[in-house]
């Protein structure tokens, strides 16, 4: 399986489990309506386990530009893979929200609020504020790549070459502690922005709602938030992981 292809495969997963899960929580009629935060990072957890053990083993799971930019950053990968690997992550989150939208189609129908509805895509802010926003985005990302360039160990070198443990150093195994650490962000830091932490994750599925039958507005004036904090942080995060080695 090629970078594209698993890449695409398991953040397709990853979004169509992890945006499900606030489908269920979010929208009118559904089984898990108004179940809770809880369900709501657990089920995201769940999801980048999904995704991970999917694609680890053939791409080493990024699923995440962030993560891809962070590991050229800190050189453990060449940066002529970078747009194959961001490509599969933008277009396998937009395939996952489009599924999302397919499966709670009904209940978005029966759904008459449209800040619930853009959540089951992508992410706001609780308060709005710009700079706290994008804050809480660089220091949750940051958190996430740090921990995940640690997991991946000092001893690989992927320059020229792939490596399937290139995020988690133990193979698909490597995916229980990847889970952990977005469901510890999630419950820790998640409730100012609803931790993007992942460009293609935000930006895919805003663009699906932009296109789809949904109604309301897509947020695009804080679109930028969830895409710039992530790289910002992840590049933080490489840069203190190489200073340190």
């Amino acid at each position: 399986m090629s970078i594209l292809v698993a890449e695409i495969l398991g953040t397709m997963l990853m979004i169509l489990l992890g945006n499900g899960v606030v489908a269920n929580v979010v929208l009118n009629g559904t089984k898990g309506n108004g179940s809770g935060w809880i369900v709501i990072t657990t089920g995201w957890a769940l999801a980048v386990f999904v995704g991970v053990i999917v694609a680890g083993p053939f791409s080493g799971a990024h699923l995440n530009p962030a993560v891809t930019i962070a590991l050229a950053t800190a050189g453990k990968l060449s940066w002529g893979l970078v747009p194959e690997y961001i490509a599969g992550e933008l277009i396998g989150a937009m395939l996952g929200a489009f599924l999302v939208w397919l499966i709670y189609k009904d209940h978005f129908k029966a759904t008459d609020d449209e800040g619930g509805k853009l959540a089951c895509f992508s992410t706001g802010p609780a308060i709005k504020n710009s700079f706290s926003n994008m804050m809480s985005e660089i220091i949750g990302t940051f958190v996430l790549i740090f921990v995940i360039l640690y997991l991946a160990g000092p001893s690989i070198d992927l320059i020229g070459d792939i490596d399937a443990s290139a995020v988690i150093g133990l193979g698909s195994l490597g995916a229980i502690p990847v889970a952990f650490l977005v469901w510890a962000i999630g419950l820790s830091l998640g409730g100012t922005t609803g931790y993007a932490i992942n460009p293609a994750r935000d930006l895919g599925p805003r663009i699906m709602h932009a296109i789809l039958p949904v109604k309301g507005s897509s947020d695009w004036g804080y679109a930028w938030i969830p895409i710039v904090g992530p790289v910002v942080g992840s590049v933080l995060a490489a840069l203190l992981y190489v200073a340190l080695l």
